[in-house]
């Protein structure tokens, strides 16, 4: 998986593409643990993301706890499949699906 970070200001977006599974995820997560201090404004474009296992959708939510307390946090650019499995898990209603 590839992970383009891009900050303006206090917004940072995440643009990841590939597949955010068990091998994967764990980098994510210690990627993103050091760059959301001061970010009130958080993007993931995930328009070149192929998969999602849960042990993505756990990242994802636990970095929506954490800009919950501090900001807000969008995800952009699902893809048919992602949405289904957004749908499926109850996870349209948690995050903030654009």
């Amino acid at each position: 998986m590839n992970i383009k970070k891009t900050q303006n200001g206090n917004k940072l977006t995440v643009a990841l593409e590939g597949r955010l599974d068990t091998v994967s995820s764990p980098e994510l997560e210690a990627d993103l643990k050091g760059s959301l201090d001061g970010i009130t404004d958080l993007e993931f474009d995930i328009s070149a993301l192929e998969y999602i296992s849960s042990a993505g959708l756990r990242v994802l939510l636990s970095t929506q706890k954490i800009m919950n307390k501090q900001g807000d946090m969008c995800i952009t650019g699902a893809n048919e499949a992602i949405m289904e499995i957004f749908d499926v898990t109850g996870f349209v209603d948690i995050l903030n699906i654009k």
